[in-house]
């Protein structure tokens, strides 16, 4: 076999070796949503279609794990900084949650990036929109856990297609955590914690979709 041959059969490995390695898993489609935002909007997901974005579920007198999502959101928005990322924060407590109270939330944190929607509706239909996603949120219905919900993120391409990495063991993992962790490897829950290794992940991928 020529020796030119070899080389770019040799290129062709490598290239598509480090494609692959790139490549994000396609989870789904997004779910088909539409709410209303913290300007009294309605937000659907086709509105954010040729966008990147994340989603969550929060609420914004939540104690524990909000403030740290959307600290952590805000820092991936401040250090992706373009036009066409975007964030969905869906309240689970559209009770208290109107979209006044969302301006105020959203004016308080620093949201400032016009593709971060704040979005509230209808409570049953919320939650059988995070039962769409796969995302934990606890039943209305029951008082000790109506407002528990899961500190995950779903990263959404612009398609609307959500995306995800693999793990190590080459499987998908679905959705990012928002949350800090005591430990870099991100296994030790932890208010406090200095680590927030997906974070990091979310940042390196997001920008994998905006190019």
């Amino acid at each position: 076999m020529p020796l030119l041959v070899i080389a770019v059969l040799f290129v062709v490995i490598i290239v598509g070796t480090s494609y692959f390695k790139k490549m994000l898993y396609t989870v789904m489609k997004v779910p088909d949503f539409e709410l209303v935002d913290q300007n009294n909007k309605k937000t659907t997901n086709k509105d954010m279609l040729g966008k990147v974005y994340l989603v969550e579920f929060f609420y914004s007198t939540c104690p524990t794990i909000c403030p740290v999502m959307n600290a952590n959101m805000k820092n991936i928005d401040k250090e992706i900084n373009d036009p066409n990322f975007g964030i969905i924060s869906i309240s689970i407590d559209p009770k208290n949650d109107t979209p006044e109270i969302l301006k105020q939330h959203a004016e308080k944190i620093g949201a400032t990036n016009p593709n971060w929607h704040f979005l509230t509706g209808d409570r049953e239909y919320i939650g059988k929109l995070a039962d769409q996603f796969a995302i934990y949120v606890g039943d209305k219905e029951d008082e000790a856990e109506n407002l528990n919900h899961s500190g995950m993120i779903g990263l959404v391409d612009k398609n609307g297609n959500i995306r995800c990495r693999l793990n190590k063991e080459k499987m998908p993992i679905l959705y990012y955590s928002g949350l800090n962790y005591e430990d870099p490897e991100g296994k030790i829950e932890k208010l406090t914690g200095k680590y927030h290794p997906d974070v990091q992940l979310l940042v390196e991928d997001i920008r994998k979709l905006l190019n």
